[in-house]
């Protein structure tokens, strides 16, 4: 088998999207993770094969790939639960999580992404001593390395099947300034980042505009340091039967009184989120402005305007990874895949450049001149 065969096609297939870069993402193999394939809501991405430590010949060839594509690395992704409850599990991955450490510094990338996770058999008090003891150590081989971990703050909701929402505690603003302040004691806030999904704060009834706001109100408005760029349609007819929380109770994947042991049934966790929302690929979905205040889908527009307002961030060096999580067009076949990938790309490019020509007019030309910018607009706060 050729571990790397893969990153080579991906490289190719992404020159020929006009995509500049990619997110390299690996995972454990399906034999030795202990979340079975087919209880997963989305595939997961192991196209960087670390079952062998990634050596110095590797990153040789897949830097001549790079440089011949002319597409780079945004960062390097491993997403798992790094806080699992069993110990020997948590080691595997921590295991892992440093392999990837390894890799980013040979492939010259910077950032990892990935997940704190969550121990479901504790409360989340006990979570945040479990973070400075098991965690910790982790940022700390990260900043020996020179890296910094964006953390994404998926809640993860069907990733067990108990009644517990919130299986990644770095899941909204409140939690991830807990978690930094806990890092700064350490020595490494600088290493703890986020990295920031808008598709999430749907799923969790926010607003990006708000989210970014309450960062710089409380002075955390350096957090951020990159982002994936997904949406989420919420189904109002799912909330109006279920609410944000989802499915509570007969989904599948408890009989009775008794878990579930077939994986094909333990993901019907996941209706803890899917009865009331479906993941967007940038450009794929209708968009009503009014459901913006109903939280029921992502304004691109203004989350990428937002940002520039609120967030300390140099957009020219603040990647947006186009992540593709709509079910429906989720096909195999490259030929159908290419031009889905491309109208979304291209979606998402045009959206940014908007944004920063609204930002350059309002901020820079109109104020230069005293020139008032004209109406409200959104506000944070009101959604």
């Amino acid at each position: 088998a050729d571990p790397d065969l893969a990153i080579e096609e991906w490289l190719e297939f992404a020159r020929q999207l006009g995509s500049p870069n990619i997110e390299l993402s690996a995972a454990l193999h399906p034999a030795e993770s202990d979340v079975p394939a087919a209880a997963l809501l989305d595939p997961v991405a192991n196209t960087l094969d670390l079952r062998q430590p990634f050596s110095a010949a590797r990153a040789s060839r897949v830097r001549r790939a790079m440089q011949s594509t002319g597409v780079g690395l945004s960062d390097l992704a491993y997403f798992d639960n790094m806080l699992a409850a069993d110990e020997s599990v948590r080691t595997k991955k921590h295991e892992l999580m440093r392999r990837v450490f390894d890799a980013a510094v040979l492939l010259g990338t910077d950032a990892v992404t990935g997940f704190v996770g969550r121990n479901p058999l504790l409360g989340m008090d006990a979570n945040l001593v479990m973070f400075e003891e098991v965690f910790v150590p982790l940022l700390e081989q990260a900043k020996a390395r020179g890296l910094t971990f964006r953390v994404e703050q998926c809640p993860m909701p069907g990733w067990n099947i108990t009644d517990a929402w919130h299986n990644n505690i770095a899941y909204a603003p409140g939690p991830w300034i807990a978690l930094h302040r806990i890092c700064q004691r350490h020595g490494v806030g600088d290493q703890f980042r986020i990295h920031y999904d808008p598709s999430h704060a749907i799923l969790m009834g926010q607003d990006s505009r708000s989210v970014f706001q309450y960062l710089k109100d409380t002075g955390y408005d350096f957090l951020i340091g990159g982002f994936h760029v997904k949406g989420q349609v919420i189904d109002s007819r799912g909330i109006s039967a279920w609410g944000y929380g989802g499915q509570t109770m007969q989904r599948g994947d408890w009989h009775g009184d008794i878990p579930s042991s077939d994986p094909g049934e333990q993901q019907n966790a996941w209706k803890k989120q899917t009865v009331f929302c479906e993941h967007e690929l940038p450009g794929t979905a209708r968009h009503d402005p009014l459901a913006y205040l109903q939280n029921r889908s992502v304004d691109w527009l203004d989350h990428q305007l937002a940002a520039r307002e609120l967030l300390r961030i140099d957009p020219q060096k603040t990647f947006l990874v186009v992540e593709h999580e709509y079910p429906k067009a989720r096909v195999q076949d490259k030929a159908r895949l290419a031009p889905i990938l491309a109208g979304s790309l291209a979606f998402t490019r045009a959206i940014d450049e908007a944004a920063a020509a609204m930002y350059a007019l309002q901020h820079e030309v109109l104020a230069g001149q005293g020139i008032p910018v004209q109406g409200i607009g959104r506000q944070a706060y009101r959604s």
